[in-house]
């Protein structure tokens, strides 16, 4: 066999390894909301090693993020995600009513198919120059406030249903939170689409004087805009914010990826998995592991079941056109 010939011929082995390799190789699809980006390039660069090691196959992982429920209607539109991790169950109940996620996602992982929490809480300018502690600060006539449209995003949702919640846990009524949230809302100069944009507007456009935002996004900005930028403020009172997860059935029936995506979502169960979510000041569903990590503060949480009855009956009577937001902010 001349130079040549062996030359083609080891090139052709090493074309049919590489597209074999190519062929073994999964690519799976994370869609995911505004905020959670930071945490799930972490979570990404530990499971494809330990997919590896566990299951002898290579993965790449990749992600997109944007408002939640913009992200939800992406994939009910055809997006390809392999997962979703959301932080709204309605945004995944949405995809369920579409025929894309099974019905009964919520039984198909433990906790709710929610293997993380968070809160809401308030982002004030280093020293907190208004003086910021607790939600009524947040009517005072020289606060702004910079918060997500609760109708493109569950950041907004979470953030209004604990103004409500607030009211309601200090004996209120419906009457008197409808009040005290119009008023919170007459100090929001503008409504951001997501989370990211919302904090992009306060820290990068100076909009506002106090940020309401998930707990988790205390990370965030301290990596991507440097320390001592903001001061974190816990209300006295706030709402428990699950962060529920799904496979696409639709697409991984497709993709053959289905074992794929639920080793992805069970390790976020995982005592790795749960200790990156605490690193992301994301609240571990493992107690074990929450209780390790301090920075947590212990405050007054509410359940939306305790007193919205559900997310979903939360949407049809707030969020859903025509409902209480939309009558709120009309008057603003």
């Amino acid at each position: 066999m001349t130079l040549s010939k062996i030359k083609i011929l080891l090139a052709a082995v090493a074309l049919a390894a590489s597209g074999l390799a190519s062929a073994q190789q999964q690519t799976l699809l994370n869609v995911s909301y505004d905020v959670a980006r930071e945490f799930y390039k972490d979570i990404n660069a530990a499971f494809v090693p330990w997919y590896k090691k566990t299951a002898g196959k290579d993965v790449k992982v990749e992600q997109a993020h944007g408002g939640s429920s913009a992200q939800a209607r992406a994939v009910a539109d055809g997006l390809e995600a392999d997962v979703v991790t959301m932080n709204t169950t309605t945004d995944i109940e949405f995809l369920a009513e579409k025929g894309v996620v099974a019905k009964d996602w919520q039984k198909r992982f433990p906790h709710n198919a929610a293997p993380t929490t968070s809160t809401m809480l308030f982002l004030v300018r280093n020293g907190n120059p208004k003086g910021i502690k607790d939600w009524d600060d947040l009517l005072k006539p020289d606060v702004k406030v910079v918060v997500v449209n609760p109708k493109t995003g569950g950041n907004g949702r979470y953030a209004y249903l604990a103004a409500w919640g607030y009211v309601k846990k200090k004996g209120g009524t419906d009457a008197q939170a409808a009040d005290f949230v119009a008023k919170l809302y007459k100090n929001v100069p503008v409504l951001a689409r997501g989370g990211r944009d919302a904090t992009t507007a306060f820290l990068q456009r100076g909009i506002g004087d106090v940020l309401i935002t998930f707990e988790s996004e205390v990370e965030s900005v301290n990596k991507e805009f440097g320390e001592n930028k903001v001061d974190a403020v816990y209300p006295s009172t706030s709402i428990v914010a699950e962060n529920p997860v799904a496979v696409v059935e639709r697409t991984v029936a497709k993709k053959g990826t289905g074992e794929l995506a639920k080793a992805y979502l069970n390790f976020l169960y995982s005592d790795e998995g749960q200790e990156i979510a605490a690193k992301h000041y994301m609240r571990p569903t493992n107690e074990a592991v929450l209780k390790k990590h301090t920075k947590f503060k212990a405050i007054k949480l509410f359940t939306v079941q305790e007193l919205f009855g559900s997310l979903s009956e939360a949407q049809k009577v707030h969020f859903n056109d025509g409902g209480q937001f939309d009558k709120i902010y009309a008057t603003k």
